[in-house]
């Protein structure tokens, strides 16, 4: 009978890796650092792009695999060089998931006075680098026990092993992935130069204003009430990106979201307008201009949006109650890693090298020294800011784990890092309330806490995921950690930068910033509503409980997912309507790629083919995108506009129809001969 101390060894001595352990070639160099560090940079700004406006971000390891292995091939570099550079340039993704989901709540909870260099620069890059580098330590502390777990699939960590084992067709897929980059950024900057309009809102009458009434009783009744009003929808934004999105996680996510949005601008904004009519312009701020318009945009800010945030509440919990049995196996795991010995790192042999415990339990406790500090600076408070330290290192390393462990069964793509980050502000704001703190102080700590557990959450999934890879392929875990902590500490002095340009654009264009139609940032938003609604006491709480019942009424209903409905509330109708057309796109696609009876593998190439086509075109309007948000600061002769009233009828439509060709035609051109083997899938 085999000890248990045992199992683990002769685990390791059954498994072998792509490249023997006894194999050296190169692998940790300056041109794969590079690369990676490049493909984090413009892969973790696009994200943030995406995230701000859409409330999605999209896994970047299939293209930083492409990208990285088309790269280097013209060096000749091996493998394990490749596996540097999308271990590297993936890890951008995490961070701006992290930084988009709780950076601007600070300024929409009015914690910060701007977001301008000289009052946000050094704290947004402060609380990004110290999560981040957690992220990356407190999962080097599981990360053996991890990913040697044969209960843990790795979905996306095996696709990206199969796509580098699988380079000879790298050339091939990066050209789906950059000249669509290149249509995506071409498409976004003729709309805005004025070709064609992107976006149509269409108003219609709810009732007859002064003649439509509701009768309270029974028929006779004078007890009447004098409704009706006008009410507004808008068409679906001609956007690459949003309809990149909806292509990728498919029609049925995106009729989920959409649904969402449906309700809120198909039921509850127009019930509000009919019953209350011109009244509504008494109980809504005093800036309200005096239009329709406007009146519907605010019924769905100030009404739908808190409705909306319930609505949210209730499906983070529900994510994480549905997903109890593999956070206790995570949690578990993490806890009987720490209880084993160090090994002897010399006689470890090249794939068992990683950073000893030690080093990383003191790395852990500088940096918690450094967010004492942190925290004590952002709210000027020092024994409340001290605990929330303590908080935030204990819930971190177990949300952190918990990320990791969620990514070894449904991939990154899927990882709740928002529903982990909500638990951990409660946690916060309860403690916050507990001692008595209140105000701008207690609403800067306690979104301090999130922001660092979502950072450090979110790259420790990705991280887990690139050291299941390396293991998979015969990297050298060392060399990867050192790798990502380069990686994390570069894109966290840059993360900032296209968050600030996004966000004075928008006011520049006329908007609010974080948080205006064009900027929605919903996870932000909903951080920040709690945090001021907890602490600061300045939340609509019949509202949100009013959404809270509705999510629960969701999963009673058995609604796949209560918080996808929720946030396509709180999206702009039109970024919903765009994210579900290309859903619509990529269902056509599989239609007639079945209609022309294609095998699996065919399909799969055609599958592979269509992910690439989408990520570049939301790659494309996402760089160009921060291109145009720094042209708002150049004279106007840099803004030439073609048209001055640009149609979306004949202008908008034609450049959907023509994108619509792309997306369903480009991906089926790759089926190629049926008798050619199956490539490895793209999981997104």
């Amino acid at each position: 009978m085999t000890t248990p101390t045992s199992a683990p060894s002769e685990t390791r001595k059954r498994y072998r890796p792509y490249v023997p352990e006894n194999m050296e070639m190169p692998e940790f160099t300056l041109r794969a650092v590079l690369l990676g560090l490049v493909m984090t940079v413009i892969l973790g700004a696009a994200n943030a792009y995406l995230g701000l406006r859409a409330g999605i971000t999209i896994a970047a390891t299939y293209p930083a695999a492409v990208i990285g292995m088309a790269v280097l091939r013209i060096w000749k570099g091996s493998v394990l060089e490749e596996n540097i550079a999308r271990t590297s340039g993936t890890i951008g993704e995490g961070i701006a998931a992290g930084a988009i989901f709780t950076i601007p709540a600070f300024l929409i909870a009015k914690a910060w006075p701007s977001f301008r260099p000289a009052d946000a620069y050094w704290k947004t890059t402060a609380l990004i680098m110290v999560g981040s580098v957690l992220g990356v330590l407190f999962i080097s502390l599981v990360r053996r026990v991890m990913v040697e777990d044969p209960e843990l699939p790795f979905p996306e960590s095996v696709a990206a092993s199969e796509i580098h084992k699988a380079g000879q067709r790298g050339a091939q897929a990066a050209k789906y992935l950059f000249w669509n980059i290149g249509v995506g950024g071409v498409v976004y900057m003729l709309g805005r130069f004025g070709l064609f309009a992107s976006d149509q809102d269409l108003h219609f009458a709810v009732g007859n204003l002064g003649r439509s009434q509701v009768r309270l009783g029974a028929a006779g009744s004078t007890n009447v009430v004098a409704a009706g009003g006008t009410s507004m929808m808008a068409a679906p934004s001609v956007s690459p990106a949003y309809l990149g999105v909806g292509y990728i996680i498919g029609l049925r996510l995106a009729s989920i979201q959409f649904a969402g949005g449906v309700l809120a601008w198909g039921l509850l904004v127009p019930l509000m307008i009919f019953f209350l009519g011109p009244r509504l312009k008494d109980f809504l701020p005093a800036d309200t201009p005096d239009n329709w318009a406007a009146i519907a945009a605010a019924v769905w800010r100030f009404i739908v949006r808190p409705i909306a945030v319930g609505g949210m509440l209730v499906g983070a919990a529900y994510t994480l109650y549905k997903m109890r049995a593999s956070l206790t196996r995570g949690l578990g795991k993490a806890f009987s890693e720490l209880r084993q010995g160090a090994e002897d790192q010399a006689q470890q042999v090249r794939t068992e090298q990683y950073m000893s415990s030690k080093t990383v339990l003191s790395l852990i406790a500088l940096m918690f020294v450094l967010m004492c500090f942190l925290y004590i600076n952002i709210s000027g408070l020092k024994l409340p800011a001290i605990l929330a330290a303590v908080v935030m290192l204990i819930v971190g390393f177990f949300f952190a784990t918990v990320s990791g462990s969620l990514c070894g069964f449904i991939g990154s793509s899927n990882n709740p890092v928002s529903g982990l980050t909500l638990s951990t502000l409660l946690i916060a704001a309860l403690l916050m309330v507990f001692l008595g703190v209140s105000g701008t102080s207690g609403v800067a700590t306690v979104l301090g806490v999130a922001a660092v557990v979502c950072v450090s959450s979110s790259v420790a999934g990705e991280l887990l995921q690139d050291f299941k890879v390396g293991y998979i392929l015969g990297g050298t875990p060392r060399r990867i950690q050192l790798a990502e902590l380069i990686a994390v500490v570069v894109a966290s002095l840059v993360m900032y930068w296209p968050l600030m340009l996004l966000h004075e654009a928008n006011i520049k264009a006329g908007g609010i910033g974080f948080g205006d139609r064009q900027l929605s940032a919903p996870q932000a938003g909903l951080m920040a509503t709690l945090a001021m609604g907890i602490v600061g006491g300045d939340m609509p709480w019949p509202l949100v409980v009013v959404g809270i019942f509705f999510g629960i009424a969701m999963i009673m209903m058995q609604v796949r997912s209560p918080m996808l409905v929720a946030v396509g509330m709180y999206l702009p109708f039109e970024t919903t309507f765009a994210i579900f057309i290309g859903g619509v796109f990529r269902s056509l696609g599989d239609w007639l790629a079945k209609r022309r009876g294609f095998n699996e593998a065919q399909m799969t190439r055609v599958d592979n083919a269509g992910v690439l086509t989408a990520s570049g075109l939301i790659a494309g309007e996402a760089v160009l995108g921060l291109v145009w948000a720094g042209l708002q600061f150049a004279p106007k002769w840099a803004r030439p506009q073609i048209f001055s009233e640009p149609s979306y009828l004949f202008g908008g439509m034609i450049v959907m129809f023509l994108l619509a060709i792309l997306m369903i035609g480009l991906p089926l051109t790759a089926a190629g001969d049926p008798s050619e083997p199956a490539p490895p899938t793209a999981i997104m």
